[in-house]
């Protein structure tokens, strides 16, 4: 790869359970460790240790106002500059930040993923190149409820309960909007490595990939 100047800058978005999280994982598995590097949108949720643990529940986390943004872009801006960052660990069980911080060294192709990134300027501005991932609201429930429930703890009302009042009019206010700032709109039809393939193909003329 031929080095730029600063780190190119992939942003992955798309609705929760479309797919980013593997096409974020087959795309640095096609890159390599030694010149991608990856922060998630989701590890800059707000800190709700304040709030009594039964409140918490009630947070929308689908606005954009539940995450620091201004953290994200910051973080982007110092990987930009050849530094590396700490970024925080989030605990979707207790919905609190923990003590410990992963560093994240700058490195050639620098991928973010969630589903709001295209939804707020300052971080849509901050990518060179802004991918969305478009599945079915059906398909993307269903990924969203086996998730929470296997990995999060969940149980099925609740998953429920937070799609209809939540998730889904968030969706439709914020994620499904933004689509239109994209500049690549995978179909959910192909596999995460078909994915990854499509993208490299756009990188490949800015960065010199083979």
């Amino acid at each position: 790869m031929s080095l730029r100047l600063r780190p190119f800058c992939v942003a992955i978005a798309g609705g929760s359970g479309s797919g980013k999280t593997s096409l974020t994982r087959a795309l640095v598995a096609a890159l390599g460790p030694d010149r991608s590097a990856v922060l998630d949108h989701d590890s800059y949720y707000r800190d709700l240790a304040h709030l009594d643990p039964r409140d918490r529940a009630e947070v929308n986390f689908d606005h954009p106002e539940a995450l620091e943004n201004d953290l994200l872009a910051e973080h982007l801006a110092k990987l930009r500059q050849g530094q590396a960052v700490q970024k925080p660990t989030y605990c979707f069980k207790t919905h609190t930040r923990t003590n410990v911080a992963e560093t994240i060294q700058p490195r050639p192709v620098i991928v973010t993923e969630g589903i709001l990134l295209l939804a707020v300027p300052e971080l849509r501005d901050a990518f060179d190149l802004r991918v969305f991932v478009d599945t079915p609201p059906d398909v993307r429930a269903l990924r969203r409820l086996q998730r929470d429930i296997v990995e999060r703890g969940r149980t099925v009302q609740s998953v429920v309960t937070q799609y209809l009042d939540f998730v889904r009019p968030m969706h439709e206010r914020f994620v499904e909007p933004a689509k239109a700032t994209a500049d690549l709109v995978l179909g959910w039809q192909h596999t995460p490595e078909q994915w990854a393939t499509t993208v490299l193909a756009t990188l490949r003329g800015q960065l010199g990939i083979a």
